[in-house]
């Protein structure tokens, strides 16, 4: 198969690359990623397979109609990563999330119908489905977005679906859980955590660090995709889930542990606006129709953080 993998030299983006072109996901023909390069896109990400004679690398915007229509080409399977997804920067700067989650989507998803792509993949979030106080989230919940972050992804989730009813569109909607591995921007949770324990500095936790999150190796997650792409149905939506659910602090709890360090390293800070308490998902459907199970333990990766703590990029 042919892909164009859009935010592919992010953080989830790189590692659903690498395992493409290392063939672990199946036969590739091809692999064209395109990509704007913000903060949290890095070529460095890519350069084990940069040599690839199947791999191909665009830099620019998905809101550029003219050159998303350039890179998509006829029968292609478009895996579409690329969004801005850190909830406090949505907080203090909301629109640069509008333009790049929805409009971005919109305007790949109108090359998708117009070159009669194969498979639109859309890679979305848990956190549309709003703080879960009790049970899990399945596919049919209702949307309950809480920041701008989570709000615009749930809007992009409607987009694909319209595209499916008005256009006959084959797209697939994935919803995942909190990811960690190699080549996460260091603003996120873990490696901001790990970065700072070796500058010196402690790990700053909201509030009382009580916030719940469901955890996923990325290597899963991307083997989730690449089922929903290879067995999934047009229009259907997916939640990627490991069942693995851990409060923000013994999270922290667990990283000092391995790096050596006490709970006195740990600072609390104010909490942010409109923090949900928990997400979780109830990942059952992808489990029964499409035989996934998550396979890496949280527990055993977490002794592992010091092996890829240097390849987060800066």
């Amino acid at each position: 198969m042919d892909y164009l993998v859009t935010g592919g030299a992010g953080f989830i983006g790189s590692n659903y690359v690498g395992m493409l072109l290392s063939d672990q996901l199946g036969p590739v023909d091809s692999v064209k990623v395109l990509d704007k390069l913000t903060y949290a896109g890095s070529l460095e990400n890519l350069k084990h397979i940069a040599d690839d004679p199947r791999f191909t690398f665009i830099q620019g915007d998905i809101c550029d109609e003219d050159l998303v229509d350039s890179c998509v080409d006829e029968g292609v399977v478009i895996v579409h990563f690329a969004a801005e997804s850190h909830v406090d920067r949505s907080i203090s700067g909301p629109s640069e999330f509008i333009r790049t989650n929805v409009l971005g989507t919109q305007v790949l998803l109108s090359a998708a119908v117009k070159k009669k792509v194969k498979t639109f993949l859309h890679v979305s979030t848990d956190e549309v489905y709003g703080s879960v106080e009790n049970g899990s989230s399945v596919e049919t919940d209702p949307l309950l977005p809480n920041s701008p972050y989570s709000a615009s992804k749930a809007a992009s989730d409607m987009l694909v679906r319209s595209y499916v009813q008005t256009y006959g569109l084959d797209a697939r909607i994935t919803r995942c859980c909190n990811n960690y591995g190699p080549n996460q921007y260091p603003e996120k949770f873990i490696p901001l955590s790990i970065k700072n324990l070796e500058n010196g500095k402690n790990i700053p936790i909201y509030g009382t660090g009580s916030n719940i999150r469901e955890w996923i190796h990325v290597y899963d997650h991307c083997s989730g995709i690449q089922k929903v792409i290879e067995l999934g149905k047009k229009g259907e939506i997916y939640n990627i889930g490991s069942g693995e659910e851990f409060c923000n602090l013994d999270i922290a709890k667990m990283i000092l542990s391995t790096f050596n360090f006490g709970e006195e390293r740990i600072d609390f800070v104010e909490d942010r606006l409109g923090h949900d308490l928990r997400y979780s998902i109830d990942a059952s459907k992808i489990k029964k129709e499409l035989d996934f199970t998550a396979s890496f333990k949280f527990t055993s990766e977490v002794m592992k953080f010091q092996s890829w703590k240097g390849q987060s990029h800066e």
